[in-house]
């Protein structure tokens, strides 16, 4: 017999959902501030990155993220963890990767995570991480990685949840075919299968 008896609510409601999105929010405007206090270069890439460039275009179309992605220079990194500490925001290396943890949330899943500028993210991959030279300053205050080195980089991590990005920034026409066709070609392959089957 089907039970009409509506079923417990998830752990985390829509309150929840809130506070966490307000959460990280208030992380990246805590970090960005930071480093641009102390004259620090970085590009804010990751989820956050795909948001601001979708939002160009289309804010509906925005994706909450759960963390922070930054893009800094390897010899910067010992500088910003010494500010960042200021603002309780612990500096580790959590198999390979580097990051910020909120000292009174240290969870990574919610942290700042550390790319480094010119740098293979994984050993495997192709191609390594951009520089700093195509940061855009956005109206939101905070320095984003430009559109064809998120583009790539998206690509190339190759997670489910880059794919999804990329799947955003091609229904909102953020992606042109004039991007397309300067990608590296196996980048550019990855992002035609992506289009055929999205």
């Amino acid at each position: 017999m089907y039970d009409s008896t509506p079923s417990s609510p998830p752990s985390i409601g829509f309150e929840g959902q809130v506070q966490a999105i307000e959460s990280v929010n208030r992380l990246l405007k805590t970090t960005t501030t930071a480093l641009d206090a102390a004259t620090i270069d970085y590009a804010v890439i990751g989820g956050f990155a795909v948001a601001a460039w979708v939002a160009t275009i289309d804010a509906g179309g925005v994706r909450a993220t759960k963390n922070v992605d930054l893009l800094m220079k390897r010899q910067d990194w010992s500088r910003a963890s010494d500010v960042l500490l200021d603002h309780d925001l612990v500096p580790v290396e959590i198999h390979g990767v580097h990051m910020f943890l909120d000292a009174k949330n240290p969870n990574p899943k919610t942290s700042v995570h550390v790319v480094m500028a010119g740098e293979l993210v994984r050993p495997h991959e192709a191609h390594p991480a951009p520089d700093l030279d195509s940061r855009q300053l956005f109206d939101s205050g905070y320095y984003v990685i430009g559109l064809p080195e998120l583009v790539e980089m998206k690509l190339q991590a190759h997670r489910r949840v880059d794919q999804l990005h990329i799947e955003d920034m091609l229904r909102t026409g953020v992606i042109r075919q004039a991007l397309a066709d300067r990608l590296p070609q196996d980048l550019r392959a990855r992002l035609e299968h992506i289009r055929a089957t999205m």
